[in-house]
């Protein structure tokens, strides 16, 4: 695979994705279109369903034998009060903020459970999505891959997992 067609953009882009997110949160998504437009608001990076609230985040594996790395765009539950801070902030730079406790609100795939688990959040400049980090004394796989980094054949297991590329 020397190109492939973005789900986002439509367009064109060299090599092999090195991305994949969600739409909304796991319990968002799994709910009937009707009951869902109506029992949440949301766009993009912001989700607001009854009291819980949700932002649209970005975290980084980085490579072990390539340059770069593999981004999740995971939703991240925030308390209301980290949530209100992030609106707040949303237009501007707030990767000055001190790091804020969350929960991971989507399920990956090929790892074990990942919905709840623990994370902090770092807010950004207004053009970037807050980055997202497992604490690296976490027993979860995901921390040992987001400290040490991922192979090759790991990176093949996600592309065939969000079926960006067939498993032959």
């Amino acid at each position: 695979m020397n190109s492939f067609v973005c789900a986002t953009c439509g367009e064109t882009h060299e090599g092999m994705p090195t991305d994949s997110g969600w739409t909304l949160p796991d319990e968002v998504w799994s709910l009937p279109g009707n009951r869902r437009s109506s029992e949440a608001r949301f766009n993009a990076d912001l989700c607001e369903f009854g009291d819980r609230r949700f932002i649209r985040c970005v975290l980084q594996l980085p490579f072990k034998e390539q340059p770069g790395s593999y981004a999740w765009g995971p939703w991240v539950e925030l308390s209301p009060q980290h949530y209100a801070r992030y609106v707040e902030l949303y237009d501007r730079d707030g990767s000055a903020e001190p790091m804020v406790p969350g929960t991971l609100a989507n399920e990956f795939p090929t790892y074990p459970s990942t919905l709840g688990l623990p994370v902090m959040v770092q807010f950004q400049g207004s053009s970037a999505r807050p980055s997202v980090h497992v604490a690296a004394d976490a027993t979860h796989p995901l921390a040992a891959e987001q400290a040490e980094g991922i192979g090759n054949a790991r990176y093949h297991d996600f592309l065939v997992a969000t079926g960006a590329i067939d498993e032959d």
